[in-house]
């Protein structure tokens, strides 16, 4: 699998359902179902049926405080949203602007938002990445 992709539909997935409980949810539903009417018009009615039926999945499970069933339904979405985007970069460009705009309010639910890093080393390069706090010692 692409890292880039994996990365993009994790973050993806993450906004989603963090948001689904928020106030910024009708919002975030609303322009991605935009994406999809554009992009996959056929698809778009179902997808946007099974965001309603998971919306109310998260809101029972984070009431009973059942992590596992939320982390299933994050698990579903994110490949879900790989196979939607796996080839088409239009709509891994939407994707990611998307999340630019939502991941403010998603990060804000207490939940940790998602990181987007990429790099690339070569010969006797090396790469340092960290989402958080990091320490390096070379010696």
């Amino acid at each position: 699998m692409d890292p880039e992709l994996a990365a993009l539909s994790s973050a993806a997935a993450t906004t989603l359902v963090t948001l689904m409980t928020t106030d910024a949810w009708q919002r975030f539903r609303s322009a991605f179902a935009g994406i999809m009417r554009r992009l996959r018009s056929t698809q778009a009615e179902a997808i946007d049926q099974d965001l309603e039926a998971a919306r109310l999945e998260v809101g029972a499970a984070r009431q009973s405080g059942d992590e596992q069933a939320e982390l299933e339904l994050l698990g579903e979405w994110r490949n879900r949203l790989r196979r939607l985007i796996s080839d088409d970069e239009q709509f891994q460009r939407e994707l990611r602007s998307l999340i630019e705009e939502f991941a403010p309010l998603a990060g804000a639910g207490g939940y940790q938002a998602s990181i987007i890093m990429q790099a690339r080393a070569s010969g006797s390069g090396r790469v340092n990445q960290a989402g958080r706090d990091q320490t390096v010692i070379s010696g």
